[in-house]
């Protein structure tokens, strides 16, 4: 079997590949995503090309260090009318976002690419579209307080496997896109490669 490497600390893609079965191993790749993010955002790039881009960006950072491993790097952007959102850095933060996103549609846009040697082998870009109920200030408040750290772990500061679910009011797209991981694309691929029986 072919050495597998995620190269992202995320618990949830960490999960969603060891539920799915697929033997890997973590090696997170070392990269300011704010500082490329800014960059792409100055050059004007969309949303889906910045999630792709990011994607890239950590799979070839870790594949220079394991270069016969096949390396996943997986990103997600969230895009609301023209505004990006990133991951909050705070309860101030994630409040604000989810104030914002209150009462409106917006795009999940994630990606993934696998890299070998250095060079790019494969790559999935997946959308869905999600409508945030009108909540009240009360059940914003409560929602923050319980949730506490998770609020950090993904753009929006909701978790939709959990009490995030609570935030919305219609979902359309595959879920594990939503979770920030293309899943099914992503282990046809594998299994191409032989890293996951047939």
């Amino acid at each position: 079997m072919e050495t597998v490497v995620l190269a992202s600390g995320s618990e949830t893609r960490k999960s969603m590949l060891l539920a799915a079965g697929v033997s890997f191993e973590i090696l997170p790749a070392a990269i300011d995503e704010e500082e490329i993010k800014a960059a792409l955002l100055a050059e004007g790039s969309d949303s889906a090309f910045m999630a792709e881009a990011l994607a890239e960006h950590k799979a070839r950072v870790v594949s220079r260090k394991l270069p016969t491993a096949l390396v996943i790097g997986s990103d997600q952007i969230l895009e609301c009318g023209n505004n990006i959102y990133s991951k909050p850095v705070d309860v101030a933060a994630a409040k604000d976002q989810l104030s914002a996103l209150r009462g409106k549609d917006h795009e999940l846009i994630s990606s993934v690419v696998v890299y070998r040697n250095n060079q790019r082998l494969w790559h999935h870009t997946d959308r869905a579209l999600l409508r945030m109920r009108v909540f009240s200030d009360e059940f914003l408040d409560s929602y923050v307080s319980e949730l506490g750290a998770e609020l950090f772990q993904g753009p929006g500061s909701y978790r939709i496997e959990g009490q995030g679910i609570q935030l919305f009011s219609k979902i359309t797209g595959d879920h594990f896109t939503i979770l920030g991981l293309p899943l099914l694309p992503l282990l046809d691929y594998l299994r191409l490669q032989g890293a996951i029986a047939e």
